[in-house]
């Protein structure tokens, strides 16, 4: 079997979950050492092993629960006979989430735009900046962990490839162009997100809320849209208002 830290690379670049699950404590006797390890995928899918029987079962449950939840987890088990065994001993091991950073995906390199993704810099955002105007990127300098995606937008498609949807997925759109928007919006709302949010005014919201239903019958309209963004604490500069977004991110975040 592969090295678990190579098994956690490969992991990583697919950005699929996975619980990482390490033995940090033995006492008596144990089907397994300190310091031993197991990935369980979001599949169920078991690598390595901490000694099979009973205690593997209970630890898969706990891993399901350390994903869903996107937390460490901490166990501790004595294998009595309720284990069906009779060896008595102590385990205690941690489960950690791996690769459920959230992602943003901001539609719109704008004022608004370019300051949220510096502000989101060393944070837990991994944050992906999608403009369909190929030389605007051309003299933005920002830092190298934020991700650049020129998109063509004649070919519509081409915005909905760069996202990765899914329960850590969050969206926000504030490009130039109305239309723009609620072509994004309209795509968004078929996917699975963490969260959706729209730049503009209430009159915005209403106008847009109203076409999903008529143009698009998407019944639901806005209602799992959020807008206006951000806390609203009174600044109207660009830097304000990505402070403002920046913050109801990380309490999305943090508060799930």
């Amino acid at each position: 079997m592969k090295h678990w830290i190579d098994l956690l690379s490969e992991f990583k670049i697919k950005q699929q979950p996975v619980a990482l699950l390490t033995v940090t404590k033995c006492l008596g006797s144990t089907p397994c050492i300190v310091g031993s390890r197991m990935i369980i995928t979001d599949k169920g899918v078991l690598h390595g092993t901490i000694g099979g029987g009973k205690l593997e079962f209970l630890a898969m449950d706990e891993a399901k629960i350390a994903l869903t939840e996107n937390r460490i987890i901490q166990c501790a088990y004595t294998l009595g006979p309720e284990f069906e065994q009779c060896c008595g001993g102590k385990v205690e091991f941690i489960i950690e989430p791996m690769n459920q950073s959230p992602q943003l995906f901001l539609f719109g390199a704008g004022h608004i735009g370019v300051e949220l993704a510096e502000i989101l810099v060393d944070t837990p955002f991994k944050v992906n900046i999608i403009d369909y105007r190929n030389h605007w990127f051309e003299n933005l300098s920002l830092d190298e962990s934020i991700t650049f995606h020129a998109v063509n937008l004649d070919d519509f498609k081409t915005f909905r490839d760069v996202v990765s949807w899914g329960k850590n997925c969050y969206v926000l759109v504030m490009t130039p162009d109305h239309s723009v928007d609620f072509d994004i919006i309209a795509m968004a709302l078929e996917n699975e997100t963490r969260f959706l949010g729209l730049i503009g005014s209430k009159t915005k919201r209403t106008r847009f809320h109203n076409m999903l239903i008529k143009d698009l019958n998407i019944k639901e309209g806005m209602t799992n849209v959020i807008c206006p963004i951000g806390l609203n604490t009174g600044g109207n500069t660009p830097k304000e208002i990505a402070i403002d977004v920046a913050a109801q991110l990380l309490q999305v975040h943090y508060k799930g």
